[in-house]
């Protein structure tokens, strides 16, 4: 028996006759939790998302029914036991996917169980939908950041000598939690020393000394929406190499950011960072995108690299910009921070 429960207010606007339309289908079906999510407002770890000119049905196991009704925040949504979609899927003989989100088995099990319908391959639809925040998902980003700064503050109150960057690492999930939010969005990155090196270190039982440089990159998860900041600590004073590179990345930050609007793309923005450190004759040890979109995903939508296919920001999307400099096997600096286009945050 088919369940309805109208949400109090939109989290984005969902236009079921344009992701149709832009399908090319009479149907669309998803498993992406973030998708799922994003359409209907319930995180669930079993969920099958199924639009339709009808409207938007998410079917799951009869275990979490109850709690799907009383957490969907679209309007119109109708939740279904799982039982369910076999019967509703032999009435559609086409139906688009998220080619790009679909496992291999779960495509073979849908070939194999839905044999009267055909499956067409999409990539985007809904990823392109999702880059332009509402005005209640900026509320969630502005709390994701909130958080994540306390976090931030916390750290920078226990980096103390003989502290290890596990121990660090572990205390991020745990303030994330104590101050509210899901957990963290992604393994936080805590480097000490010549690690700082390294983009994407990942955290050991190195210990913290006097005069090691300090690189944390950690974002949390509030209602589902994702931050993402990085920021650099010195425990002592800093070397004059040092000074010279993070005023160099700062200043990349800073103009990068304050050339953010609607309508300036990806490769100017990479573009503008890129020339700072040039000046300062950094560029060449810049060796990641200057940032990406980011929401219920960490990494969703737009990438500001000029090696991505050129795109225009839109007003509303939420970007990073995340310039950085690394010597290999000495030390790195990277400072990130989220931005939203076009309007403040």
């Amino acid at each position: 028996m088919a369940q309805s429960v109208r949400a109090a207010y939109h989290r984005a606007v969902i236009s079921v006759a344009s992701i149709l339309r832009k399908a090319g289908a009479p149907a669309f079906l998803s498993t992406d939790p973030s998708t799922v999510r994003y359409c209907t407002g319930v995180s669930l770890s079993e969920g099958v998302l199924l639009i339709t000119h009808a409207g938007i049905s998410l079917y799951t196991d009869s275990r979490y029914i109850e709690e799907a009704c009383c957490r969907v925040q679209q309007a119109g949504v109708s939740v279904h036991s799982i039982e369910d979609l076999r019967r509703r899927m032999q009435r559609i003989h086409m139906c688009a996917m998220q080619a790009d989100r679909v496992f291999v088995q779960d495509h073979a099990r849908w070939m194999r169980t839905y044999k009267n319908t055909k499956f067409i391959q999409t990539n985007g639809l809904i990823e392109g939908l999702r880059r332009k925040k509402s005005t209640d998902e900026l509320r969630e980003v502005r709390g994701a950041q909130r958080c994540t700064l306390h976090v931030l503050r916390q750290a920078e109150r226990a980096l103390k000598p003989g502290v290890s960057e596990r121990a660090i690492a572990g205390l991020l999930h745990a303030w994330a939690q104590e101050r509210g939010a899901e957990g963290l969005a992604f393994d936080p990155i805590v480097a000490f020393g010549s690690h700082t090196s390294r983009p994407h270190h990942h955290p050991t039982q190195r210990k913290l000394r006097a005069r090691d440089i300090v690189q944390i990159d950690v974002g949390v998860r509030w209602h589902g929406y994702c931050a993402d900041k990085s920021r650099v600590y010195f425990i002592g004073e800093p070397t004059e190499r040092q000074r010279h590179i993070y005023a160099a990345v700062h200043l990349a930050k800073r103009t990068a950011t304050t050339a953010v609007r609607p309508g300036v793309t990806n490769h100017e923005l990479d573009r503008i960072a890129r020339v700072v450190l040039h000046r300062y004759g950094l560029e060449q040890y810049f060796t990641h995108s200057l940032g990406h979109g980011i929401g219920l995903d960490v990494h969703e939508g737009i990438s500001l690299s000029q090696r991505a296919p050129e795109q225009q920001l839109l007003r509303g999307e939420v970007v990073t910009i995340e310039p950085g400099v690394y010597l290999p096997g000495r030390f790195g600096i990277r400072l990130e921070d989220e931005v939203v286009v076009g309007t403040a945050v």
